[in-house]
């Protein structure tokens, strides 16, 4: 994790949650976002916070500087990425959230892998630390984000052993203020996650493995 998730409120569904309109430098938005099959290797509304004020950017999902030569990543693992090479420079200074509903997983079950969706039992967005190559100038004009993960806990391993790292709405915006410190960042990241026992999951349409598919029903159970 994380390789697809769905996106579909209105903003304000979740920029409520996290602050208020004077704090924001965002048009107000009534229209949903309406991707219900986010997919790497797209632009994707990232929140982060410049000037003191809370700012969206479409970010590319993926990163990868020019002298890597591979193909980007999608995800840094919260264990490793203070001390990447690569990563480092993000995670100092480039903190974001990507905000959700939630995120997929494949299982296998039998000979196939069966997709389900992992969302708050609440019904609450949930919020994804994220580390991006905006808001700050990086001499090699790489462009992109990617979603932090952690070790799963509790129930969630028997989906997949990582999760991405949710935070509580207090949390998240602690992570993308602009002076936060790498020793402030790891301390965010291990004690604002969302705990596993507030998550639930539901077994959703194998059409959902086709990144050409859109729709509400894509995050529905097929149980129903």
């Amino acid at each position: 994790m994380c390789g697809r998730f769905s996106q579909s409120m209105t903003r304000e569904d979740y920029l409520a949650l996290l602050a208020d309109e004077s704090e924001r430098g965002i048009p107000y938005d009534p229209e949903p976002i309406g991707r219900f099959n986010v997919v790497p290797s797209t632009k994707v509304l990232l929140l982060s916070e410049r000037d003191e004020q809370l700012l969206l950017d479409s970010v590319l999902w993926g990163y990868a500087p020019g002298w890597r030569g591979k193909p980007p990543l999608i995800n840094a693992r919260s264990e490793t990425a203070a001390t990447s090479r690569m990563l480092k420079p993000l995670w100092q200074h480039g903190c974001a959230i990507c905000f959700a509903d939630g995120w997929f997983e494949w299982k296998k079950e039998g000979d196939k892998k069966q997709p389900y969706f992992i969302y708050r039992a609440d019904g609450q967005p949930i919020f994804m630390a994220a580390i991006s190559s905006i808001p700050f100038e990086r001499g090699d004009k790489a462009e992109g984000f990617l979603i932090v993960t952690a070790a799963s806990d509790k129930g969630l391993v028997d989906i997949h052993e990582r999760q991405p790292l949710v935070l509580s709405p207090e949390a998240a915006r602690e992570w993308i203020r602009k002076d936060v410190g790498e020793k402030e960042t790891a301390e965010i990241a291990a004690s604002g996650s969302v705990p596993a026992d507030k998550f639930i999951w539901h077994a959703v349409t194998r059409a959902v493995g086709n990144i050409k598919n859109q729709s509400p029903t894509l995050i529905k159970s097929v149980n129903n």
